[in-house]
């Protein structure tokens, strides 16, 4: 008779769209990216629904429909955003309260940067094992760190030449 050992894998089902759960630097950047390249059709789609929408006459008011549904896209993005906050916030074994800095001016960009630069705990802490990024969340958190460095360069020469 012999024995045998079976070890046991735990996985935990995940959705990004939950506050539940860990994101790591490159599933943080991903998921946000991915909200800023899904909101560029969102928004030609509205300037062709809604042409004069940038060219709204004060005294006029602004239009009641595209002003509805541009709340329901802000909302939208605003609950999304705090969900990846609260979820990196996780994974350095933070409470998501710390997600209301987002509302406080130069202190949320200080988070950013935090968010942005500081590992995530290797091991699991008081929010679960830490997360698998995906191969797909790697390589569009490149592209996202791509283009915040050109963006940033483009500002600083923009600057320069002003």
């Amino acid at each position: 008779m012999h024995s045998t050992t079976h070890t046991q894998h735990i996985t935990t089902q995940d959705s990004a769209l939950s506050a539940a759960g860990r994101f790591g630097r490159f599933s943080y950047l991903a998921w946000n990216c991915l909200i800023a390249l899904l909101m560029i059709p969102v928004f030609l789609v509205l300037t062709l629904l809604f042409p004069g929408l940038m060219n709204i006459d004060p005294a006029g008011g602004i239009p009641l429909t595209p002003l509805v549904l541009g709340a329901l896209i802000y909302l939208g993005v605003l609950y999304l955003m705090f969900i990846f906050t609260i979820r990196r916030l996780h994974d350095r074994n933070h409470t998501g309260w710390l997600s209301l800095l987002m509302l406080v001016p130069v202190a949320n960009l200080l988070l950013m940067l935090y968010l942005f630069f500081a590992p995530g705990d290797q091991r699991v802490n008081s929010y679960g094992p830490p997360r698998a990024t995906a191969g797909w969340e790697a390589a569009l958190a490149w592209i996202y760190i791509i283009l915040l460095v050109l963006l940033f360069a483009f500002a600083i020469f923009g600057a320069v030449l002003a």
